[in-house]
């Protein structure tokens, strides 16, 4: 479990593998892995993934396919940036949401406006996430908690101001890049419940 508040940008050391068999991918960091041991959860653009070997100042993760075709991983290069977020310790503070690591979808972002020392940046998700998400609740864009300011049919806005857009990737994105999706879990579990007591269709005779 996350919170959606990056600790810090890492970078894209190493890729190895296809995407047909397991894949690895090295990042270099400084603050994700204090107190890591092989094994644990590190956030990666808002992906859980186990660490699987553990250096100075770098880990290794592996990457599935269905983690490939689920996110938007498989399209990182040698050199970019990510989001790098450690899971939740037991009493520590929840500053964003409940974030799982699990992505939803991925999105594309679709406009970036300056306002003031901020920006409003568009995002469209896929189509079937959008009954998901409500106008000032949460959402996680690669890992990171942000709260929609606007809705419309295809797309969301969040208000990003200075400190995060130069903590996290986002900021650095160009519009039309591919972006990670996590709607708040909350509403998936509530549609589900919800439906499992709908009330049967009356048969008309």
């Amino acid at each position: 479990m996350f919170t959606g508040i990056v600790e810090e940008m890492g970078q894209v050391l190493a890729i190895a593998g296809d995407r047909e068999q397991e894949n690895f991918m090295t990042i270099g960091c400084r603050l994700a892995i204090e107190g890591a041991r092989i094994g644990d959860s590190i956030a990666v653009n808002g992906t859980c993934l186990t660490v699987v070997t553990l250096e100075d100042g770098r880990f290794t993760v592996g990457l599935s396919p269905e983690t490939l075709r689920r996110t938007s991983l498989g399209r990182l290069q040698l050199g970019d940036p990510v989001n790098l977020e450690r899971s939740l310790t037991y009493g520590g503070r929840m500053g964003g949401h409940y974030v799982q690591g699990h992505v939803d979808g991925v999105g594309r972002l679709a406009g970036i406006t300056p306002e003031g020392d901020s920006l409003r940046i568009r995002i469209e998700p896929p189509a079937e996430l959008m009954r998901y998400i409500v106008e000032k609740g949460y959402v996680a864009v690669d890992g990171v908690s942000l709260t929609v300011a606007a809705l419309d049919a295809t797309g969301f806005t969040i208000a990003m101001i200075a400190y995060t857009r130069d903590a996290v990737i986002m900021g650095r994105q160009d519009v039309g890049a591919l972006v990670n999706i996590e709607v708040d879990i909350i509403a998936k579990y509530v549609e589900r419940l919800t439906g499992a007591w709908a009330p049967a269709p009356m048969e008309v005779r």
